[in-house]
């Protein structure tokens, strides 16, 4: 059985005391790929550090998450391009829109999201998009972009089934995580409804960790439970979860791309660009 973490941070200070554990307990459930969204330029380094001690199983997103974007977004920005162009990436992320904690730089999230969707279309690269309290704003703004080219995952999945659809009508995947789990979500029901053939696995460890390790640190193993919670609002097995959203997952993030299987190319980067 194989399955794929779509989202996960494992490269933050929280994993500092046992990180190879950590991915060695991954390995142990099935999980063959990790993916890594960035957070902002401060991230960047210990990020390809930990893509370079394993580059087939941990591999690197790149952009500028919206909880940093603040007055110096476009100095980040400049960073996040640089990045860009000396190397592949196997998206662009996490980017996106958040209103939950503060509004103040909300224009500037808003131009920083849509430079990066522009970035997106001319590299070819999904987006992988954060939407806490803006889901129908983002779906809005890539309806206005109007590209059939541009595809990706809409992060921690938790809305409506018509926040679903248009999501499924622009093409993305959703991504489900420790939510699913959680008793008086209600995800579970909205999902129960949706088709497996949209749906991703993710875990956005540290954070988020599914019943029964929830209120502790969240870890890619872990997407084990929700793979198992998935199995049972369908009423298949588990291995049909994990064949479908891997294959979801790889037609997704394109890994036809020799690139990406052999992660050669990928650790050819001159880790000279300054952050």
């Amino acid at each position: 059985m194989t399955l794929i973490d779509t989202h996960t941070h494992l490269y933050v200070d929280q994993f500092a005391d046992d990180r190879d554990s950590v991915v060695k307990r991954a390995k142990n459930v099935g999980i063959t790929r990790m993916y890594l969204p960035n957070i902002d330029v401060g991230s960047i380094d210990a990020m390809l550090a930990l893509e370079e001690s394993d580059p087939q199983a941990c591999i690197a997103m790149m952009g500028l998450h919206p909880c940093s974007v603040a007055d110096d977004y476009e100095a980040q920005l400049a960073v996040i391009r640089q990045w860009l162009d000396r190397r592949p990436f196997a998206a662009i992320g996490e980017i996106g829109m958040d209103l939950y904690w503060d509004k103040t730089h909300e224009e500037e999230q808003k131009k920083a999201f849509l430079t990066q969707v522009e970035w997106a279309l001319e590299f070819d690269y999904p987006i992988v998009i954060h939407s806490r309290e803006t889901t129908d704003q983002l779906i809005s703004l890539i309806q206005e972009v109007g590209d059939a080219n541009l595809r990706g995952i809409f992060h921690c999945f938790t809305g409506s089934v018509a926040q679903a659809e248009q999501i499924m009508d622009l093409g993305f995947y959703m991504g489900l995580g420790g939510v699913l789990t959680f008793k008086n979500s209600g995800l579970d029901k909205t999902v129960a409804g949706l088709p497996l053939e949209r749906m991703v696995l993710e875990t956005d460890s540290p954070y988020l960790a599914p019943v029964p390790h929830r209120g502790k640190r969240n870890e890619s193993s872990y997407i084990l439970n929700v793979a198992e919670k998935l199995a049972e609002v369908y009423g298949i097995s588990l291995g049909e979860v994990a064949e479908q959203t891997t294959k979801n997952a790889n037609i997704l993030f394109g890994l036809s791309n020799p690139a990406y299987e052999t992660g050669q190319n990928r650790l050819a980067a001159d880790r000279s660009v300054s952050t």
